[in-house]
């Protein structure tokens, strides 16, 4: 299994983040920074905590107004210009400083498919959800961080089939051209 490792300050927003959606029964995985702490035992201790949750309109409204009540400050014009995203933007809110916690929801086949693979990863004690190596690798190409693509494709448990596979049903088949 995975390990998260972070910040203090990250990781109490880890860990409020991952309690508010349990609370809320919302399948989700950890994106970004956390899983990519998980996947290359780097500490998480910059950015935002970004998930990635399988919710329905109505869960994303109870999801803004129970964060709100739980150790999140919720802004109502973010949160309104971000529903055009499907984002929902909160602030946790913490002693050494607020962090930015954004849940994406999976609105999309590729998301969706991405969610019910997930595999699971701790911090601390708790046991989270990230994404496969594969499906991380793809959205960090779509973020071009090419140097964090070579880390994952280079582990010995990347399937470098499935993730060309994934590449070319999605359109990106020559996109890379060593994996």
């Amino acid at each position: 299994m995975h390990a998260i490792r972070a910040s203090a300050r990250y990781s109490r927003a880890i860990h409020a983040t991952a309690e508010l959606l349990g609370k809320l029964r919302i399948d989700a995985m950890f994106v970004g920074n956390v899983a990519r702490s998980a996947w290359m035992d780097a500490e998480m201790d910059s950015g935002a905590v970004d998930v990635l949750a399988l919710m329905n309109a109505q869960q994303r409204n109870q999801l803004a107004m129970m964060a709100s009540h739980r150790g999140f400050r919720v802004e109502r014009e973010e949160l309104e210009q971000a529903e055009e995203l499907d984002l929902v933007p909160l602030n946790f809110i913490d002693p050494d400083g607020d962090l930015r916690v954004h849940v994406l929801l999976a609105s999309n086949a590729l998301y969706g498919r991405m969610v019910a693979a997930a595999e699971p990863a701790t911090i601390d004690e708790r046991d989270v959800r990230i994404p496969r190596a594969e499906d991380l690798a793809l959205m960090l190409l779509m973020a071009e961080d090419d140097e964090a693509v070579q880390h994952l494709t280079s582990l010995p448990e990347f399937d470098l089939a499935a993730f060309r596979e994934r590449l070319t049903s999605i359109g990106l088949g020559g996109e890379v051209a060593g994996a």
